[in-house]
């Protein structure tokens, strides 16, 4: 009872002292004390607990919020936007090694950006070379060569049989010579052995209408000969590689001529031979062959033996390619 009686004189001397105008003995805190002090009700502990408890989850908030609003501006940051493209799956701004398979040896440009390009926008493939095979090789030629022979008809048209080159002798003398204009100069004349002459009482003519440097006749019996056994003249045909078929128009006196057909490359060969040991006879030897480009049908009409002391030969008319 003492003790509460001295609190309450204190207290009424405190506010009489105020009243009067008195200073107190030191200057009050600017703060009150969140100390709780003797005499305060348990209430107002409880009410100091719960807003010390606001100020902790107000502290705690704000921090979560901080941190969620940078992760969103990090990933927002990190996420290729709608007309950003992506290389090959690989999000923009995830960068690739240096050595990425498949890049390495090529030309450069090729695959990669090109500076100044819109959004979506790639240069042109290449478009790839379309591979080429191989020409397959062209089988080898296989050498063919046949011969028979035949009657010469009464009249021959060069024109006609000797679609790609002919040859005319003995039009103008035993020099003379006539040749298809514009042939394709399958036909050679390799000479022979002996002297040739020309002479003009053949049984069968020949005409043409395409010739150099005579361009038409319409029936010649010319030819030109040589006597004499071992005489005779030599031939050749180009070969081409497909099949050509040649006609020689050729004939005896009083002789056996012998004919030799051969290729240069080698192969097959025939002979053939035509006789008269009285008079002449004229034949028609139809020579079909097919030689690799390059080499050659070579014909030989000789002398193998003469039935005359005074002329016995072999003549030539004409040849014709076709």
């Amino acid at each position: 009872m003492a003790e509460e009686d001295l609190t309450r004189a204190g207290s009424r001397a405190s506010r009489h002292g105020r009243r009067t105008g008195d200073q107190p003995a030191a200057t009050p805190a600017r703060h009150r004390s969140t100390v709780p002090q003797p005499g305060q009700t348990r209430g107002a502990l409880r009410q100091l607990g719960r807003a010390r408890q606001r100020r902790r989850w107000m502290v705690e908030g704000l921090t979560v919020l901080a941190c969620l609003v940078a992760l969103a501006s990090y990933l927002n940051s990190a996420e290729p936007g709608p007309d950003e493209e992506t290389d090959g799956g690989v999000p923009a701004g995830v960068g690739r090694p240096s050595g990425f398979p498949g890049t390495e040896g090529r030309d450069p440009g090729v695959g990669q950006a090109t500076p100044g390009l819109q959004p979506r926008q790639r240069p042109p493939s290449a478009s790839p070379s379309p591979s080429v095979s191989p020409t397959p090789a062209a089988p080898p030629v296989r050498p063919l060569l046949t011969v028979s022979t035949a009657e010469v008809p009464a009249a021959v048209d060069l024109t006609a049989v000797g679609t790609r080159d002919w040859v005319h002798w003995g039009l103008r003398g035993g020099d003379s010579t006539v040749r298809k204009r514009g042939g394709s100069g399958e036909i050679r004349d390799e000479g022979g052995a002996g002297t040739r002459g020309g002479w003009d009482d053949n049984q069968e003519t020949f005409g043409w209408r395409d010739g150099a440097p005579v361009e038409s006749v319409s029936g010649s019996a010319h030819g030109v000969y040589t006597c004499g056994a071992g005489s005779g003249f030599a031939l050749a045909v180009v070969g081409s590689g497909e099949p050509r078929t040649v006609r020689l128009y050729a004939g005896v006196w009083m002789a056996r001529g012998r004919l030799d057909a051969r290729l240069s490359g080698g192969g097959p060969t025939r002979t053939l031979r035509v006789e008269d040991p009285h008079t002449s006879r004229s034949t028609e030897f139809t020579v079909r062959f097919q030689a690799p480009k390059g080499t050659r049908l070579v014909l030989t009409w000789t002398v193998e033996e003469a039935f005359s002391d005074d002329c016995g030969s072999v003549g030539v008319q004409a040849v014709a390619l076709r």
